[in-house]
């Protein structure tokens, strides 16, 4: 599937386009787009621009997910991971960060900040009934299938 992309400055040309790290990868690491490098505190949020936008066919989202290494080494995550870009947005992809370590995070001009997943999806409409049908486990959650 191909799918539209856009540099949103030519002063970003050099960045790779988001791109799979290896043949079984999932995601597309997204690079910062900075001109200057941005601390992220301890605690702190900084939403941070990729200078792409993209173009996604209806039924498609793209799913932005955390960088696993990012969050097991630095407790950097995506904050509203997995986020969802639609395919009627056509605006510039800003990930936002979230520093749940221990030490100050720079955040450099090209750093993988991020995954994109595109997924496809469905569309419902809801039909409002008296009953749900039974299962197994009803009404059991938060556990209750066990550890």
């Amino acid at each position: 599937m191909q799918v539209k992309i856009i540099r949103l400055s030519n002063e970003f040309n050099d960045l790779p386009l988001p791109n799979y790290q290896t043949e079984g990868s999932a995601g597309m690491d997204i690079c910062a787009a900075l001109t200057e490098p941005v601390t992220i505190p301890v605690g702190g949020i900084s939403l941070i621009p990729t200078s792409i936008a993209i173009s996604l066919p209806s039924g498609y989202e793209c799913q932005v997910r955390s960088r696993s290494g990012l969050a097991a080494k630095n407790g950097i995550f995506a904050l509203n991971s997995p986020g969802t870009i639609d395919s009627d947005y056509r605006g510039e992809i800003k990930i936002i960060l979230a520093n749940f370590g221990k030490e100050n995070f720079i955040v450099n001009r090209g750093n993988r900040i991020a995954q994109l997943i595109i997924a496809k999806y469905e569309r419902i409409t809801w039909q409002i009934v008296n009953k749900l049908d039974d299962t197994e486990r009803g009404q059991g959650g938060f556990g209750s299938s066990g550890v």
